[in-house]
């Protein structure tokens, strides 16, 4: 890993909540991600099961976390399966986890090599009643391959047909919605990360530049700062390219007097930080620009000041559209007989505004956490309102990551420049 090591404290924390939610004489088992082929005889770079990182902070494949509260043998209550080291393979893919290594990084100290855990396995579950097996339950989900965990599912049924099978995505689901300071401090550094890179992106930014030159000058920067390198595949979308989402061919040149939107974010230490800005290719924004940003970046403050406790996605949702309503009134985007006769399925501004506000932020970039009951404090969501204008060839987006407290949110990137005063004033001292 390039990132400097976390603190275990972290991972034991979390292992602790998850814990707490378990019922009695239960035993949870937690399974790696699969290696996944590519062409010819490679594989794709492999990246941890979520939920088992938030377990552990281990990234190395072929591993396990397995956690039973209640065993009559303290030595067993938590415990790491790795893969031995081997010397021959090693000269091929590099080295492996020592246990003590492992041991430092997840603050678990029962380490078990994989070729021995099988007959510990049976014993362990024959002493329980309740398993739980883990599944991806995010709602954004759209793979149809069955993965490790459903595979790891069928086996421990087929197995253990007698069991009481519990779902621990649904301890996930909660648990991981709710951010310990630990975690924040965390993605903190990955958005100082984002941060840096942001204002190095201000000074090379120019007429005539390619969009990948862009995105390389993102990685160089990402990597020279330990980041693991990008959250999300990086969107550097100038023109007209900025109305497309997800937009990540990346390959057009940079025009005199267009906008280029940037949707890149730093991913360290497991975790993510997700920043959007909207900057003049040419340093000045024009008049019409800055009214178009600017009503963007009011309806950012707006979704920023109502983003607390108690509110649901839906309703914050509604508050902010019917404030874009208004916004684009104010800039020509509608008039009054558009809002009137709005379609209460379909408002008026979802023409130029057709995505969500917020998401959560956390190990995945799109992570859990609720969409129907209402927010809670310690969760981490994104502000990122945009407006997106077909006949002008024109799409803005202001993106920041915030920290909902008791009585509001805290913005974990103030400090990233975003008026258009801010902006234009880094982009002159090119």
């Amino acid at each position: 890993m390039k990132y400097l090591p976390l603190d275990s404290t972290l991972f034991t924390q979390n292992r602790k909540r998850f814990v707490q939610k378990m019922l009695p004489n239960s035993i949870a088992i937690f399974v790696s991600n699969d290696e996944w082929p590519s062409n010819g005889d490679a594989l794709h770079g492999f990246k941890q099961n979520s939920d088992l990182f938030w377990l552990s902070g281990i990234v190395q494949e072929d591993s396990m976390v397995v956690l039973f509260p209640d065993c009559p043998d303290p030595k067993y209550r938590e415990v790491l399966v790795l893969v031995k080291p081997n010397a021959l393979k090693e000269k091929w893919d590099g080295k492996r986890l020592r246990a003590a290594e492992a041991q430092s990084i997840s603050g678990i100290a029962t380490i078990i090599w994989l070729d021995s855990v099988a007959a510990l396995m049976q014993g362990w579950i024959h002493l329980a009643e309740h398993i739980y097996l883990n599944s991806n339950e995010n709602d954004r989900k759209a793979s149809a391959v069955r993965t490790r965990d459903y595979r790891f599912i069928d086996e421990m049924k087929a197995s253990y047909p007698l069991h009481s099978f519990q779902r621990a995505a649904k301890i996930m689901k909660d648990l991981r919605s709710i951010k310990t300071k630990a975690e924040i401090a965390v993605v903190q550094k990955a958005i100082d990360i984002t941060d840096i890179t942001f204002k190095r992106l201000l000074q090379f930014i120019k007429p005539g530049v390619n969009e990948f030159e862009i995105e390389a000058e993102i990685w160089h920067s990402f990597l020279s700062n330990r980041a693991t390198g990008p959250a999300y595949a990086s969107i550097i979308a100038s023109g007209d390219n900025a109305r497309t989402l997800h937009y990540i061919a990346n390959n057009a040149v940079c025009e005199d007097g267009d906008l280029m939107l940037m949707d890149f974010g730093a991913e360290y230490g497991g975790y993510c930080a997700d920043l959007t800005r909207t900057v003049p290719v040419n340093g000045k924004f024009t008049k019409r620009q800055k009214s178009v940003y600017n009503a963007c970046l009011h309806l950012h403050n707006y979704a920023k000041s109502i983003l607390k406790p108690g509110i649901s996605i839906v309703d914050y949702t509604d508050k902010v559209g019917a404030e874009a309503n208004q916004q684009f009134q104010k800039i020509g985007l509608l008039n009054k007989s558009d809002i009137k006769n709005e379609d209460n399925n379909n408002p008026a501004y979802r023409k130029y505004l057709y995505h969500g506000i917020s998401h959560h932020l956390g190990i995945d970039v799109h992570d859990l956490g609720t969409r129907n009951e209402p927010i809670r404090a310690g969760m981490l969501l994104t502000i990122e309102p945009g407006i997106y204008i077909e006949e002008e060839k024109m799409g803005i987006r202001i993106e920041n990551n915030v920290w909902i407290t008791k009585n509001g949110n805290i913005d974990l990137m103030k400090n990233i420049p975003i008026t258009v005063e801010e902006i234009e004033s880094l982009m002159k001292k090119r």
